[in-house]
């Protein structure tokens, strides 16, 4: 009889712990769609106001107004798009970089950071500063292109969607490779 007991204990103990689950239920976060990012294919792209560079695939070029040299590059897929203004300067080259400078310190409130890189290819006549805005802001990326005297390109990248820096930085990372490959191969005509 003492046996059966035992054994008896020793099966309750053992169902017991057998059903337990030891893993507490955490709901899983949510999650985000997969992109797919388009083929990175160059060609140069000749404006014509006045300079041309290496474009990608994707950039689809569509002008604003026929009349000025302003452009919209929609990124396709991407779900976004880059103003490009082009300039002739009519007063000092400083009156052109302050102003986009004040263009990227509009974003101050909602950036938790802004890098600046300086693009200086003095043999082509071509200068610049490109900014990265990190945070959830409206445009994460801007830059200027000048050669110094007489031209002044600008351009401001949005995306059609509420910004979530975490969500977006995968495509920001893309289109921030090809923005660069844009303003390091510009050249005025």
């Amino acid at each position: 009889m003492r046996n059966i007991s035992i054994v008896l204990f020793m099966l309750s103990i053992f169902c017991v712990t057998s059903c337990r689950q030891n893993e507490n239920y955490v709901p899983k976060p949510s999650t985000y769609l997969e992109i797919s990012f388009p083929d990175r294919n160059y060609a140069i792209y000749q404006d014509e106001c006045g300079y041309s560079y290496n474009k990608p695939a994707y950039f689809n070029v569509k002008e604003v107004n026929a009349s000025s040299c302003n452009r919209d590059i929609d990124l396709s897929d991407l779900n976004g798009v880059i103003h490009i203004s082009r300039m002739d300067l009519d007063t000092t080259l400083a009156a052109y970089v302050n102003y986009a400078i004040d263009k990227v310190e509009e974003h101050k409130v909602k950036a938790s950071a802004i890098y600046d890189s300086t693009i200086v290819r003095s043999e082509e006549r071509v200068f610049g500063t490109f900014f990265e805005l990190q945070g959830n802001v409206a445009s994460p990326f801007q830059f200027y292109l000048t050669d110094s005297t007489n031209r002044f390109l600008s351009g401001v990248v949005y995306f059609n969607t509420r910004p979530n820096y975490d969500s977006l930085k995968p495509v920001l990372n893309f289109v921030k490779k090809d923005i660069l490959e844009m303003m390091e191969t510009l050249e005025w005509k």
